[in-house]
């Protein structure tokens, strides 16, 4: 009997969320290992984050996608905490040679991870020409430049497709300018007056996409080495508002939307 008194108590706990320290994603229970709950004020937290800068120039300029933006650093205007969530908002204005304002976060070497449960709980920002992501890249560079070390997104949205979120990977073989990414998508008709959860469950054999715990996407190692599988190696986290850009700006920016938000509510990893 007292046995089973403790489960019943360590089973009701567990459904309080009394003990927390487990993700309940699909077909897994991990520890926390790493995350922001963005429970203070201010710029970012700079022990987890820190800035991709300017516009990508000289070496990437438009970031490798033809993007409109300049990505501002310790700017609050453009990133900041309140109200227990992180907020990432572009603008309509000039900045050096370009015309919009927006922020990329970075965890590089401040969170960095091989394998896990990724998952990010935000509310999109809406409108053509916006191109919001959540999305990863190698910390190391194990294969080499882009896209031989691969990409991970967990999310990307475009606002000319307001009700859409896809998932995809990027590998030497499979990659955007070739035409051949792996990446499906879901219709969710409140993706900009709603929060969803935004993961990837990954291991040395899958890596499975997932909005709000239903799987969008799955790739599989085939077992054939780094040109379809490079993702044995550590990767870090991004966070972005893009503005224009080959995809995003497909038909063209709509100045009258700005400013926009992506809101971030929680960043969690688990292993």
């Amino acid at each position: 009997m007292l046995r089973k008194n403790i489960w019943f108590w360590c089973y009701l706990l567990l459904l309080l969320g009394v003990i927390p320290s487990f993700a309940q994603g699909p077909n897994t229970k991990r520890k926390l290992v790493w995350s922001d709950e963005f429970s203070y004020k201010g710029l970012p937290d700079s022990t987890r984050w820190s800035y991709d800068k300017g516009r990508g120039c000289p070496v990437n300029c438009g970031w490798g996608n033809q993007e409109a933006q300049f990505y501002t650093w310790n700017r609050e205007k453009n990133a900041r905490v309140q109200n227990g969530y992180l907020a990432l908002e572009a603008h309509h204005e000039k900045w050096e040679d370009a015309a919009y304002t927006s922020t990329r976060l970075v965890s590089k070497n401040k969170g960095d991870w091989k394998y896990g449960r990724i998952e990010v709980r935000a509310q999109l920002p809406k409108g053509t020409g916006i191109w919001p992501a959540i999305w990863m890249l190698p910390t190391d560079n194990q294969y080499g430049i882009w896209p031989q070390s691969g990409e991970i997104d967990i999310m990307e949205f475009v606002g000319y497709h307001p009700d859409s979120v896809f998932g995809t990977v990027h590998t030497e073989a499979y990659n955007g300018m070739r035409g051949t990414q792996k990446v499906k998508g879901i219709s969710v008709s409140s993706l900009s007056t709603a929060f969803h959860t935004y993961a990837i469950e990954w291991n040395e054999k899958t890596i499975s996409f997932f909005v709000d715990n239903q799987r969008i996407n799955y790739f599989e190692n085939d077992g054939k080495g780094s040109a379809t599988w490079p993702y044995d190696q550590r990767f870090h986290l991004i966070l972005n508002i893009a503005v224009g850009g080959g995809w995003g700006g497909k038909y063209g920016i709509d100045d009258s939307i700005f400013p926009q938000q992506l809101l971030i509510d929680y960043v969690r990893v688990y292993q």
